[in-house]
């Protein structure tokens, strides 16, 4: 028998819907909300609020293009944990209703658990056991796949996020939100050594974003001719925005290579702990081009099999909630209408 799954993501602020049938996507539709560029981030209670409205659009037109009906369906999968509280009710309660309705299974699905799971959406697939580097706005770990329900995190931030090193660097140079792509696309045009910042020198696999954020804060602050802490800084407001202005490529391109290097540094010491050679990347900041080109040119020089999801796969999207649900649909991981959303929830 077939097995056809529809999936709802609303963890943040993309409300997005997928069909999968025997864990071939057909259709991925997300309906992003620009509202929050004018506030320089994501509002909850407006994101919870855009998700009311677009749910039911975006479900439509991805049965649409799919070519099925809710009468097809077999289970409906949905983000339970972790995001916004408010957003995750919203996809939670509407998953609820059809399963409800249809009398088809209830499927629950951790957020970062899907983005590894990613990786198994197309042709090439890693094999088991792999290692994934996660890496979004409020995630950085390193996680060992034995199995597509068998997962450990093996490394993780001990505090910030790299996307959130990102997002929050874009800010400090006046770039408008969502920044972590714009630091990217002005990288490509600067040099990633005409600057230094330091490389946290944490033990294990875990990662440490706080103090680079701070010392490029400090480097901003003197116009770049410190990044360590002054009392009183050297320069004024308007010397601090012209250096930007002068030197913004240089600048993104620098803070890009170390943040990158903090991440591959990690997954290179992961891979030789492990000696495990398949080696893939998932979440936001996987749609980074310099940290896309950087994993693949230190696979080659350590014979990894590495392993990248299309652009689509790598932001929050719906078909990577359904490719988890396939799975957890074939070992009967099922929930009831009692299960809750939750903005915090460990693996």
């Amino acid at each position: 028998m077939s097995i056809t799954i529809l999936a709802i993501e609303s963890s943040c602020d993309e409300t997005s819907a997928a069909v999968c049938k025997d864990g071939v996507i057909l259709s991925n539709i997300i309906a992003s909300q620009k509202i929050h560029e004018q506030y320089g981030g994501v509002v909850p209670e407006l994101a919870s609020r855009a998700h009311m409205q677009n749910i039911v659009p975006v479900v439509d037109v991805a049965l649409k293009n799919a070519g099925c009906s809710l009468q097809d369906l077999n289970a409906i999968a949905f983000t339970q944990a972790p995001g916004l509280i408010g957003a995750l009710l919203v996809g939670g309660q509407f998953a609820k209703s059809v399963s409800l309705s249809l009398n088809i299974p209830l499927i629950a699905v951790h957020h970062m658990q899907a983005h590894v799971l990613a990786n198994l959406i197309e042709d090439p697939k890693p094999s088991f056991p792999f290692l994934c580097l996660t890496v979004s706005g409020g995630h950085t770990q390193i996680v060992l796949c034995e199995s597509p329900l068998n997962m450990k995190v093996i490394g993780q931030t001990i505090d910030d996020a790299a996307g959130e090193a990102f997002d929050k660097t874009a800010k400090m140079l006046g770039l408008p939100y969502p920044g972590g792509p714009l630091v990217d696309k002005y990288a490509k045009e600067g040099n990633p050594d005409a600057y230094k910042f330091p490389e946290p020198q944490i033990q294990g696999l875990d990662f440490s974003f706080s103090g680079l954020k701070t010392s490029i804060l400090y480097f901003l602050n003197n116009a770049g001719s410190s990044n360590v802490y002054k009392e009183n800084f050297s320069v004024n407001a308007e010397e601090r925005q012209q250096f930007i202005d002068d030197h913004l490529p240089d600048i993104c391109a620098s803070v890009q290579s170390r943040i990158i290097s903090i991440l591959l540094n990690k997954l290179q010491k992961a891979s030789k702990e492990t000696g495990i050679k398949d080696v893939c990347i998932a979440g936001g900041v996987s749609a980074n081009s310099g940290l896309r080109t950087a994993i693949t040119e230190m696979g080659k020089r350590n014979n990894w099999n590495v392993y990248i999801p299309k652009f689509e796969y790598c932001t929050d999207n719906a078909a990577m909630i359904a490719i988890a649900g396939y799975f957890k649909y074939l070992e009967n991981e099922f929930s009831d209408l009692s299960v809750s959303s939750t903005a915090r929830a460990e693996w």
